[in-house]
């Protein structure tokens, strides 16, 4: 199986002066782990984490003046939608991360999780079996 077939394509994408707390709320109200930080005058593309989120309340600092561009991953690892799943987990492993974003063409594309792999890699749900009196 493929990136492709595991991604999520609906990717939330940010700037980087959008502070944390709304980066959070965003990210909350899509229920998704990360957001694409697009800066076309700085780094690029980058990635906000809920991880990042977290360290910033860490340390005290306040969510609605930190922005996301001070907390954004710039050093990204990015797959292509071709990879298979298995070097998309090897280098999250590897890389200790838990997202990859997913470039067709030089633009992002998708997000690939932990999570997605997981839900591929693991049989559907079935319904708990009934007992018969």
């Amino acid at each position: 199986m493929l990136v492709r077939d595991a991604m999520s394509t609906m990717v939330l994408t940010i700037g980087p002066t959008h502070t944390l707390r709304q980066a959070a709320r965003l990210m909350s109200a899509r229920r998704v782990g990360a957001a694409v930080v697009l800066d076309p005058d700085g780094c690029g593309i980058g990635i906000l984490t809920e991880r990042d989120i977290l360290n910033s309340l860490a340390l005290n600092q306040n969510p609605d003046h930190e922005t996301a561009g001070t907390h954004t991953t710039t050093d990204v690892v990015f797959a292509a939608p071709t990879w298979t799943l298995e070097r998309a987990a090897a280098t999250m492993t590897h890389g200790g991360f838990r997202h990859l974003i997913v470039l067709d063409g030089g633009e992002p594309t998708g997000i690939v999780s932990v999570r997605d792999i997981t839900r591929c890699w693991t049989p559907a749900r079935q319904p708990a079996p009934t007992l018969s009196a």
